[in-house]
């Protein structure tokens, strides 16, 4: 398998081992799985990420200064499997919080020590990390098909129509989905083999060069740097939100529970697209524009969802998760190897990680419960509220980038060319 095939494989299972269980949580965590409250849930998913993202940036400086990316990578992933599977026979609240903390500590800086390597190796990031990190997108649909499939169904026949696949459910339906845990970790065990036998040598580069937090922390001084962290913590925490409460609100609208994760696939089908033509459309737009697109999108998928629409609407509406990732996420983290020194590119990534994983989801959590809370109860009225006020968070994001965001890149454009090259 030569390099780009490699880095293809790495990124599909990165996606993979995450999509397969984490669109299911709201389902085996609330009532009709372990019975969680929402503050419960809000703990586990926020507050893990947050301190996960806190520890980011020390592992991945590790990783700049002392050892190779891709064995610093394979180590983290033999804890992350193995959590995920603990994980996965608990039952308790207090457990689940304290596991999901261990395995965001170790997961979170896998996501950053991904996009490094890539982009490391990569000729021209700019033009071609798109096309590495669709793989992620396609590892992500391939679980969110399959795993309901063979788990959530039996007497499978085929049909025309998505989900492609219909069946009688399994008795035990609800309470099965936590298994999706054990097959992450499964996923991410033969994910660790694969990282420490086959991906290309990254060697760290700021060895030598006195790299401090402060160094990474004084991206700050760029203007378009500030202004991105601002817009990503609203869109990150609006982000969260939709993994907190988009499969009970599908379960509310009516879809069945073994339709969520294809349903919720749709997002990434369209993501794939727009991740294939996200090369040439920053040639053309730039930076600014693109990611003020990815705003938008969020604001305009959360707004439908607050209307009374029928099930078809809304999960048509995922749709949009392609424009809305593709062109903020995707595009921020291009736009942060881009203006970041050499060096230093795994520690700004892991800093940026910080605020769309760490800070974002904290916010998330009290959003999500001040929220739940005027709305009274999270049925359809109280959904649309819930989906109304996110939507103009996700609006106030997309004027501030559209005000203040300016590509600084342009400033300094033989260093962002050659990026990759100088690492």
């Amino acid at each position: 398998m030569g390099l780009k095939g490699r880095l293809n494989l790495m990124m599909f299972l990165e996606y993979a081992a995450k999509g397969i269980w984490i669109p299911l949580a709201a389902v085996f965590l609330g009532d009709d799985g372990l019975g969680f409250t929402q503050d419960q849930k809000g703990w586990i998913i926020a507050i893990s990420s947050a301190i996960g993202a806190m520890c980011a940036p020390l592992i991945c400086r590790l990783c700049d200064q002392k050892f190779e990316a891709q064995k610093c990578l394979a180590v983290l992933l033999v804890g992350v499997g193995i959590l995920k599977i603990i994980t996965a026979e608990q039952t308790s609240y207090h457990a689940w919080l304290l596991l999901s903390i261990g395995f965001s500590i170790l997961y979170l800086p896998t996501i950053s020590l991904t996009n490094s390597i890539a982009m490391t190796h990569l000729e021209d990031s700019k033009n071609e990390f798109s096309r590495v990190r669709v793989w992620g997108t396609i590892g992500w649909i391939a679980v969110a098909w399959v795993f309901p499939m063979i788990w959530l169904r039996s007497n499978l026949k085929f049909q025309w129509l998505p989900p492609f696949f219909a069946g009688d459910k399994v008795p035990d339906e609800a309470t099965r989905t936590v298994d999706s845990l054990t097959a992450a970790g499964l996923i991410c065990l033969g994910y660790a083999i694969f990282c420490w036998l086959a991906l290309p040598s990254t060697p760290p580069k700021g060895k030598g060069k006195g790299f401090n937090l402060g160094e990474a922390l004084s991206m700050f001084r760029h203007r378009s740097f500030t202004v991105l962290m601002i817009t990503a913590l609203l869109i990150s925490s609006i982000h969260f939100l939709y993994f907190m409460q988009m499969s009970s609100f599908f379960k509310k609208a009516g879809l069945e529970t073994h339709a969520i994760l294809p349903a919720m696939s749709l997002g990434q089908m369209s993501e794939i697209l727009l991740l294939a033509f996200l090369g040439p459309l920053l040639a053309k737009l730039g930076f600014r524009w693109i990611m003020v697109i990815g705003a938008a999108s969020f604001a305009l998928r959360y707004y439908i969802f607050s209307l009374p629409l029928p099930i078809s609407a809304y999960v048509t509406a995922q749709v949009l998760h392609g424009i809305c990732f593709g062109c903020f996420y995707a595009s921020a983290f291009i736009y942060v190897d881009r203006i970041a020194p050499s060096g230093v590119k795994h520690s700004v990534q892991a800093l940026f990680g910080f605020v769309m994983y760490g800070l974002g989801p904290l916010i998330a959590g009290q959003i999500n419960k001040s929220l739940a809370s005027a709305a009274g109860q999270l049925d359809m009225a109280g959904y649309s509220f819930y989906w109304k006020w996110t939507a103009l968070i996700a609006l106030a994001a997309t004027v501030i980038h559209a005000l203040f965001f300016r590509d600084e890149t342009k400033d300094s454009e033989p260093e962002a060319t050659n990026t990759t090259n100088d690492e």
